[in-house]
């Protein structure tokens, strides 16, 4: 059986911000720096060995992978987050109440099921050829929720609020089926 560790990135510059933050980046701030130390710790305490590690192509996951672990990885574009299309650097406020659903193919950028079906494949494809037994990928919050929703009918627990930066939910994988086993949402109380 296989382990998936799939994680947000750290707070960037344009989640203090409030900017809408899909295909665009900002650099990591120095809380989500500390936060991926964190989270580092999460695998040190529980002595586990990373075996292969994947990473958005985005500047902010493959900065929190790098203070997370130092295993060799792989930037992969399908673990990028949501395209918001001309929305991209906005205001939050713009954003309309969840599910945005189709709302913003109008701005250029992709649908809901649309990007569900780029995430979730491409994180089955990745697990399925890996060879490891313990796997980070470090992606974006979106990108785990829309995971999440995929194997939700697999999975005995759910997080009904906001996927945290440097969260870590912990998937077995078995016979081509994910199911989420634990949601580690880390006290960054003590880092701030």
């Amino acid at each position: 059986m296989k382990m998936l560790y799939l994680m947000r990135h750290g707070e960037t510059l344009f989640n203090q911000q409030k900017k809408i933050q899909g295909w665009c980046d900002s650099p990591l701030t120095e809380l989500g720096k500390k936060q991926a130390l964190v989270a580092r710790e999460y695998f040190i305490a529980n002595n586990i060995n990373l075996h292969s590690a994947y990473a958005s192509t985005s500047e902010r996951a493959c900065d929190t992978l790098e203070l997370v672990t130092n295993v060799d990885y792989t930037r992969v574009k399908g673990l990028k987050e949501w395209n918001f299309g001309d929305l991209e650097a906005e205001h939050e406020y713009l954003n309309p109440p969840l599910p945005y659903g189709d709302f913003f193919v109008d701005f250029g950028g992709e649908s809901e099921l649309e990007f569900r079906a780029r995430v979730s494949q491409t994180i089955f494809d990745l697990v399925q050829k890996d060879a490891g037994e313990n796997i980070l990928m470090v992606s974006h919050g979106a990108s785990c929720r829309q995971f999440m929703r995929v194997w939700d009918h697999t999975s005995h627990i759910d997080l009904p609020g906001r996927i945290a930066n440097c969260c870590i939910l912990k998937f077995t994988f078995e016979k081509d089926q994910f199911e989420l086993q634990e949601i580690v949402n880390h006290d960054f109380t003590s880092v701030l």
